[in-house]
This record gives structure tokens, sequence and C-alpha cells, in this order.
């Protein structure tokens, strides 16, 4: 259930994306947020490897777009890339689920001296994608007035 309900919310990021150009997904909120859909997309696919490959999958990969505590995946957005952002992020997906495929959610791991199991993963990204999706819904909102995707 913790895996559907994580792939709920993944694709409803995705929904409230479909259908906008690079150049709107790159669309900044308000001065001086560096948000936008785009940034978010982003956002999610350095946490997704950060989480699942690399926190509890123990896979040894490069951070994405600055890693962890970096804003990057916010500032560095390019609405040529949009495409390719948005493929990452489906690729992440992907080896997300590969990374912990043999863990039970009973299996812990250590994060700065606290111990988290794969089951409070799953929560975590649940939480965390739910409130950007909030952040998404009110950017495509002001982007072009569509809501409830």
């Amino acid at each position: 259930m913790l895996e559907a309900y994580l792939d709920w919310q993944r694709t409803n990021l995705v929904n409230i994306c479909a259908g906008l150009s690079g150049e709107q997904l790159a669309a900044r909120a308000l001065p001086p947020s560096s948000l936008s859909l785009l940034g978010l997309v982003r956002h999610m696919a350095k946490v997704e490897r950060i989480w699942f490959r690399q926190r509890a999958g123990r896979e040894d990969v490069a951070a994405l777009h600055g890693g962890a505590g970096q804003p990057a995946d916010f500032r560095e957005v390019d609405g040529a890339l949009a495409e390719a952002e948005l493929a990452s992020l489906l690729q992440e997906w992907h080896r997300s689920r590969l990374a912990v495929a043999s863990l039970a959610l009973t299996d812990s791991f250590d994060v700065d001296g606290e111990v988290w199991s794969l089951r409070m993963v799953y929560l975590h990204m649940i939480g965390e994608y739910g409130r950007h999706n909030g952040h998404a819904d009110l950017l495509r909102e002001q982007i072009d007035g569509v809501t409830g995707r």
C-alpha cells in the first residue's frame, strides 16, 4: 500500500505538469521565490535518489542537482531541458524501485546518527510529494488557471 500511494503521489506531480511548455514549467512563482514546476521536478528526482538509492539502497551514485541541502534543483532551471528533466524523474522512480526491491519495510539504515526504516522512507516521501504537489497545484493555476489535475 505504501508503494502504491507513493506512486499515486508521484503521478500527480507529472499530471500537474502535463501540457505545459518548457518555458511555462520553468516560470517562477513570485520574487524572491525560486519555486517553479520544473524546480519541483528536479527536486523530487534529487530526493528520490537520496532517500531510495543512496540511503536505503546504499548505492554509490553521484548526487543530483547539488545533493542534500543544496538548492541547485530550484535555482538552475532551464525550460529548454524540461523534457529531459521529466525523463530523469521517471528514470529515478524506476531506479528507486529497483534499489529497494529486495529490502523489507523493516530494514533500517543510519542517517546522521538517526535510524530510519524503509517504511519511514516511504512515509517521508509520500509527505514530501504531498507538500510539493500542493505547491505545484498553485503554480499551475497561476500559469494557466488549470486546477484539479
